[in-house]
This record gives structure tokens, C-alpha cells and sequence, in this order.
């Protein structure tokens, strides 16, 4: 007996999308086939998600110290400097493991009263476009000197948060009425705000207004203030130009005490170019996190795309996407540029047709991505808020 074939919901609620059926169809199952794979290796894609669990600073419990670790896989030396060693540049030189793994073990007993809260590093890295003193791309926080205005990975081992917001949940505020703000530029006066003006002046306006949540933009690190955050550089360290990753975290707390959820707005569609704060080119190739030569560029924005499809992207942006609802308590987020992720002319054509939305440059691989960051936003805060801006 022939067996029918099962049609998705979303094509069967919609007529329109009945004559490209086969190609959600596709999609849907190379998403399922991706999962599968993410299961297969590490059980669920909530564990999977786990890069800031292991790369950057990692307290070994065991053998008492800190291990420091960076994927770099076309890297051909990698050292660890900063003032916990007076800046010397080749002193501590990390080990090349397996998948391009570079690590580094810093006993307490030996770094402990040098290397402390606060300190601050770089990598010296030597790769196909020679050497140069780079951020890490797991950093969790990073600073500006106010002289140079030079950027500098930052050693935070603050004391852990105590939330308060354990009966949060966002399904609970009701119909969501979403104020936008960016932190920087939400008071009245001149100057950048902090997070700590934005939870005493700017929360209580949102309240008294009648929202019930409150989306955030330019939360990740940027060199460039006038990018209003979408040139990110440091996709693991909040801002700090609007304070201290305590303070955002305060910031959440207290909003989520006022019944107001709090949504990210997540820059995944593409990062900045600068070699000297960001990502591009980490490893000194130019296909690291993006894909090689003009493939990789996103010339209408004057940055960088990811190369969705690469296993170490992949992880790193899925990773992302964990640690914000995980170490911030996010409720969820706005993915910002999707039309940009989704296509490889970036959504600069007219989209007339319906067939132009399924057939003309499509990436699938960001298509795969997409759903699956999707997939474990619900997985593991299963009321979250995901939105498109497309």
C-alpha cells in the first residue's frame, strides 16, 4: 500500500506556500538531519551549545588553576600575554590539540597573585597575514583605554550574581507591548547612560507607559558607538561603555521585579571587519568565520558574514545564543538582518515574487542555522520570545 505523503503544517495552513512545498519540505529536513547530528554527538543541542563552558578562562577544580583555550585552526603559533606577565608577548606559549584547539594551563599557585579580577590580556597570534595582538572570541568582557582608546580583553572573575527573578516567566505579562531602547541613548542628558541610569530612570518610565517589555539593542561589545551596535566585535562581552556585566545583569533583575520582560536584540547576520578588536581573520586566514574572499563580505554593510554552514561557526553562534538566556537571563530575542543571513544578495532585490523568496540566492545553511538556534531557544527557555527582523 502506497504510503501518503505527509505535508507540514505550516505548507497545509497555507495555500500560498503549497506550490513551493518541496522546498520547505527540503529545508525542514535538512534542519531535522543537522539535529540529529547535534544529538548523535553530544545529546541534545542544549549541551551542544556549550563553547563559553570551555573556551576563554576555565577554572580547573581538579588541578587548581585556569585553562585557556581558543579555537584557531590555521593558526601556526599562539601566545598569551598581558600585565598578569608584564605584556611579554612570547612567554606563555599555548599548545595546538586536536580540531584546531589551541590550550593553555596556568596554575593558581604560579599565576594566582598575578593573574587576578580585573587583569587585563591579549593573544599574540602569528598566522598567514603575520602577527598581531588579537582579542579572544570567547571574551566575556573587554575594555577601552581612555588614552589610546586601544580595546583589551578583561579577566572578570566577579563573585557570581544572586538573582531575585526566579518566578519570572515571560509567558506570564500578558500580550507583549515592546519598547525599544538602546541603553547608550535613552536618557536626556548629554553623554552615554549606563546601566544603572537605564534601571532607575528608564525602567520606570517603561512601567508607568504601559509596557510589559523592553528590547535591547547594542548589548555586545563595538568599537564603533555610531554602528548603535550592529558592527558587534565581541559577541560574549556586554558593553562596557554603559558599565559592568553585574550591572546589566541588575539592570534584568530589576525589570523582570517590575513584570517586564526583557528581549535581546541578537546580531547574528554579519560582524565587524576590524582586525584589531573583533573576530576577522582570528586565525589568520580569511576564512575563519566567514567564508573566503568576497563570499565573505557583506559589501552593503562594510562587514563581515558568517560562514553558516562551518561546524566551529556553528557552535560559536549557538553557543551566543545559549549564554545570553543563560548568564543574563534574557526572555529572548529580536535576531537582527535575517534577510541578510538568509541570502546570499544580502535582500537587496525586490521581492515581487513568491518564487524569489525560495529560489534566487538563498543560503541554505543560514536557513539550517536559523531553525536551529530557534530550536534551542525553546529548548532551553521554552516561553522565550524569538522574533525576526527582516
Amino acid at each position: 500500500m502506497k504510503r501518503e505523503k505527509q505535508i507540514l503544517p505550516i505548507v497545509a495552513q497555507d495555500e500560498w506556500l503549497q506550490p513551493v512545498a518541496d522546498r520547505i519540505e527540503d529545508r525542514h529536513n535538512r534542519y531535522k538531519a543537522r539535529l540529529t547530528d547535534i544529538e548523535s554527538q553530544a545529546g541534545s543541542i542544549v549541551d551542544y551549545a556549550n563553547g563559553h563552558h570551555f573556551y576563554g578562562w576555565q577554572w580547573d577544580d581538579t588541578l587548581q588553576g585556569w585553562w585557556f583555550r581558543e579555537w584557531l585552526p590555521e593558526a601556526y603559533d599562539v601566545f598569551i600575554f598581558g600585565d598578569f606577565n608584564s605584556w611579554q608577548r612570547t612567554q606563555l606559549r599555548l599548545d595546538k590539540g586536536e580540531n584546531g584547539v589551541w590550550s593553555i594551563f596556568l596554575p593558581e599557585a604560579m599565576y594566582g597573585h598575578l593573574l587576578q579580577h580585573g587583569s587585563l590580556y591579549k593573544l599574540h597570534i602569528h598566522g598567514k597575514n603575520g602577527w598581531h595582538d588579537r582579542i579572544p572570541a570567547y571574551a566575556k568582557r573587554v575594555v577601552q583605554d581612555e588614552a589610546t582608546k586601544n580595546y583589551t580583553a578583561q579577566f572578570w572573575n566577579e563573585k557570581p550574581y544572586e538573582w531575585h527573578d526566579e518566578e519570572f516567566d515571560i509567558a506570564n505579562v500578558g500580550e507583549l507591548l515592546i519598547y525599544e531602547a538602546h541603553v547608550g541613548m535613552a536618557q536626556e542628558k548629554e553623554g552615554v547612560g549606563t546601566y544603572n541610569e537605564f534601571t532607575d530612570i528608564v525602567l520606570p518610565r517603561i512601567k508607568a507607559a504601559g509596557y510589559n517589555a523592553v528590547q535591547l539593542m547594542a548589548i555586545a561589545e563595538h568599537p564603533y558607538y555610531g554602528s548603535f551596535g550592529y558592527h558587534v566585535a565581541n559577541f560574549f562581552a556586554p558593553s562596557s561603555r554603559f558599565g559592568t556585566p553585574e550591572e546589566l545583569k541588575h539592570l534584568i533583575d530589576t525589570a523582570h521585579s517590575m513584570g517586564i520582560a526583557v528581549i535581546m536584540d541578537l546580531v547574528h547576520a554579519h560582524y565587524v571587519k576590524n582586525l584589531n578588536e573583533g573576530i576577522a581573520s582570528l586565525d589568520g586566514s580569511d576564512h575563519h568565520y566567514s567564508k573566503a574572499g568576497d563570499a565573505g563580505y557583506q559589501k552593503y554593510w562594510d562587514s563581515m558574514i558568517f560562514d553558516y554552514g562551518k561546524g566551529g561557526v556553528e557552535h560559536f553562534l549557538l553557543s551566543n545564543v545559549k549564554y545570553w538566556l543563560e548568564e543574563y537571563h534574557f526572555d529572548g530575542y529580536r535576531f537582527d538582518g535575517v534577510t541578510s543571513m538568509l541570502y546570499y544578495h544580502r535582500g537587496y532585490i525586490d521581492f515581487d515574487a513568491r518564487e524569489k523568496f525560495f529560489d534566487e540566492g538563498v543560503d541554505l545553511d543560514a536557513v539550517t542555522y536559523l531553525t536551529l538556534a530557534n530550536h534551542l531557544v525553546h529548548e532551553l527557555k521554552p516561553t522565550a520570545v524569538t522574533i525576526a527582523e527582516d
